[in-house]
């Protein structure tokens, strides 16, 4: 279960990639389905992520009208997304998993400026921006059980949040998107209670050793660092899932 403070370290440093690891640690090291992985995985990040967004308020690393606005969309389009995802067959679930996986981890590999003042924008265009994209990011946490903060963070760091705010912001955003996602799809999977809370248990902790790693490393090494590793995993489930594609 060392997998599993792995998570909590990476909602508790980065604001995200819960999602994108839980899914595939799920799938392909404790062998569940792929829709009982997505259900399994929005309930540990949505407990692990409501932690670590208490521990950032404390930080004052929360920005909450552009939490309210983001969440209020993402709510929306989380509840769509997971209507969607319960009529897309497994496979097509695990291709577009991977797919985002991929992509997340290119963008996150890229260089990017750090902003350490809010980009100021027409207040009608800024809540436009953070509007349109909360629905966007909401659907696809719904629909695959991911892209939350790693797809929030980007965005609120292009929004013209600081990098400490965009992660506290992104926690907060992530406990709606993915609370919404698991009650829209708990009645449609069966999950194995005991290994989901003991799994949720070890997140926690880690989150703790993150948030503890935020304030000691550098923003740029750590995304890179990280993009490497969601890349290989994607990697990994598309070559998985075309093995078993021609060996059925």
């Amino acid at each position: 279960m060392t997998l599993a403070v792995l998570v909590g370290v990476a909602l508790g440093l980065l604001g995200g990639g819960g999602s994108i690891l839980t899914v595939p640690i799920f799938t392909l090291v404790l062998g569940t389905g792929t829709r009982e992985a997505i259900v399994s995985s929005l309930f540990v990040v949505a407990i692990t992520s409501a932690v670590s967004t208490a521990l950032r308020i404390g930080r004052r690393e929360v920005r909450w009208k552009v939490a309210a606005i983001f969440a209020a969309t993402g709510l929306i389009g989380g509840v769509a997304g997971g209507v969607v995802g319960q009529f897309l067959p497994e496979p097509v679930l695990t291709v577009l998993f991977a797919a985002i996986m991929i992509v997340t981890a290119i963008a996150m590999m890229r260089p990017r400026e750090e902003h350490t003042e809010p980009r100021q924008t027409r207040p009608i265009v800024r809540t436009t921006r953070t509007a349109a994209t909360g629905l966007g990011v909401g659907v696809l946490t719904g629909a695959l059980g991911a892209g939350g903060g790693f797809l929030i963070v980007p965005a609120l760091t292009f929004l013209g949040l600081p990098i400490a705010a965009a992660v506290g912001t992104s926690l907060l955003v992530i406990v709606v998107n993915s609370s919404a996602g698991f009650l829209t799809q708990i009645s449609t999977v069966a999950i194995h209670w005991p290994t989901v809370l003991t799994f949720t248990a070890l997140a926690v902790a880690g989150s703790f050793i993150g948030l503890a790693l935020s304030c000691r490393l550098p923003a740029a090494g750590i995304r890179t660092g990280f993009g490497v590793l969601v890349l290989a995993v994607g990697l990994t489930m598309l070559t998985a899932l075309i093995i078993q594609t021609l060996s059925a």
